[in-house]
C-alpha cells in the first residue's frame, strides 16, 4: 500500500505554514526597519524636491520655511534632511511626500498643495528630521485659522522660545508659513 498525504491534511498544513509567515514576517521587517514612524504615510523613498504641487495651477498652495536648529535652539543645523508627507487634497493616500536638504545655515522650505484631513482632525504635514547626529519626527498642523503645532512639539522644541510657534500669512490666495524645528 503506497504512503500518500490526504488532501485535507495537506490544506491544514498548508494554512498553518501561510498563518506563520503572515504573523512572523511583519515582526520581522519592523525588527529591521530603523526609519520606522510614529504617523502614517512615512516613505523613507520620497525623491528629492522642493514643489510637492500636483499641478502648477494649484487652488491652493502652502510654502512652508524654516529654520533647523540644534537642542539648545540658537545653533543652526547644517545640511539637515528634512523629509514632509502629508494626504493629498482629496485623497486617503499620502501623495505628497519629499526630501529636502537644509543649506548651511539650517533653512529649508517647499511648496504643496494644502493637505486634505482624515476624519475629525485638522489637516496635518509630518516631518522626518535627520542630522548625522539625531533623529526626530514631528507634524505641523492646519485649519483655516492658522497653523498650530502639537503638545509633543511644544514640549521637544522650548529652547526656541519666541520661534517656537509657526507665524502664518496669506497673500494673494497663498499661505506662507514659518515653522522652526529643533533636533
Amino acid at each position: 500500500m503506497k504512503n500518500t498525504t490526504s488532501r485535507r491534511l495537506f490544506l491544514r498544513n498548508s494554512a498553518f505554514a501561510i498563518t506563520g509567515i503572515a504573523v512572523i514576517s511583519p515582526t520581522i521587517t519592523t525588527a529591521f526597519n530603523s526609519d520606522a514612524s510614529p504617523y502614517l504615510g512615512y516613505n523613507p523613498y520620497a525623491e528629492r524636491k522642493t514643489d510637492l504641487r500636483s499641478g502648477i495651477l494649484s487652488l491652493n498652495p502652502v510654502t512652508v520655511r524654516g529654520t533647523i536648529y540644534q537642542s539648545d535652539g540658537v545653533t543652526p543645523v547644517t545640511n539637515a534632511t528634512v523629509e514632509v508627507w502629508h494626504l493629498s487634497p482629496n485623497s486617503a493616500k499620502y501623495r505628497h511626500r519629499a526630501k529636502i536638504i537644509a543649506n548651511e545655515q539650517g533653512n529649508y522650505e517647499f511648496i504643496t498643495d494644502f493637505p486634505n484631513r482624515e476624519k475629525g482632525k485638522n489637516a496635518r504635514i509630518y516631518f522626518k528630521i535627520s542630522s548625522t547626529e539625531k533623529t526626530s519626527f514631528t507634524e505641523l498642523l492646519l485649519n483655516n485659522s492658522g497653523a498650530h503645532i502639537t503638545s509633543e512639539h511644544w514640549e521637544r522644541n522650548q529652547k526656541l522660545g519666541t520661534k517656537l510657534f509657526p507665524e502664518r500669512t496669506v497673500s494673494m490666495d497663498q499661505t506662507h508659513i514659518q515653522f522652526n524645528i529643533s533636533i
